[in-house]
């Protein structure tokens, strides 16, 4: 997938989107309504009492005391922060999962026991300055679509959304949430986010199944997303 990503960059300059930045939450993305809705999955019977926990504490604190929060929600998450000084970038990752080496990846976490649910960061150089200078969210969103279901793996895949958020030093950061159908893996979930600083195209992909027998959890979720969000240039020391 980050290969496809990175073939985006190749094509030509669009306007960019903006959109306010708040706390991280599912409900920032902005929905793709001309494309078909993602497949339904079915409903959980209720929010178990750790995963109402963290709402709350999330929709408290959303707004008034942003670092706190994220400090919390990294805690209760279980989440720890990786920072590779040499390339230049920061996210918080899932202490449990596993750094493996990979070629083409600059990194590489995967959950124990289950490599096809992973994270990965990929950094390559580019002569674009900001994303900006390429498209939108949208107009990036689309292109990698496009690129996935050129795959002959894949079955179909669906954008869920796309949004853009301030980085470190005001850079732009757009993040992705789609859905691709598999015949390697069947269903799987991905976040994707990406940045250009120093003339470098850094790339984050989330990996998680999503299969109709057993979907992504609520809280998983908001794990991921975390992640998601923290994708980031490091800061300067």
């Amino acid at each position: 997938m980050a290969l496809c990503i990175c073939n985006c960059f190749t094509l030509s300059n669009h306007n960019p989107l903006k959109f306010s930045n708040s706390m991280p939450r599912a409900s920032l993305f902005q929905r793709h309504t001309h494309l078909h809705p993602p497949r339904e999955t079915p409903s959980s019977p209720c929010l178990t009492k750790r995963d109402l926990g963290l709402s709350i504490v999330a929709i408290f604190l959303n707004g008034f005391l942003p670092n706190l929060q994220k400090a919390i929600l990294a805690q209760d998450l279980e989440l720890q922060r990786y920072t590779d000084s040499k390339e230049g970038f920061t996210l918080l990752r899932p202490s449990s999962w596993i750094k493996v080496e990979k070629a083409g990846a600059t990194a590489l976490f995967e959950e124990a026991n289950n490599g096809s649910n992973n994270i990965g960061v990929v950094v390559n150089p580019v002569r674009l300055t900001s994303l900006g200078e390429f498209g939108s969210p949208q107009f990036v969103a689309d292109k990698l679509i496009q690129a996935e279901r050129r795959k002959e793996s894949t079955k179909d895949a669906v954008v869920i959304g796309f949004a853009e958020r301030p980085g470190q030093g005001g850079l732009q950061v757009y993040e992705f949430e789609y859905e691709v159908d598999s015949t390697r893996g069947g269903m799987k979930r991905i976040f994707s986010a990406a940045f250009v600083a120093s003339k470098k195209l850094y790339l984050v992909n989330i990996t998680h199944s999503d299969k109709p027998e057993s979907p992504l959890n609520s809280n998983t979720r908001i794990m991921l997303e975390q992640v998601l969000h923290s994708f980031d240039a490091a800061p300067l020391t």
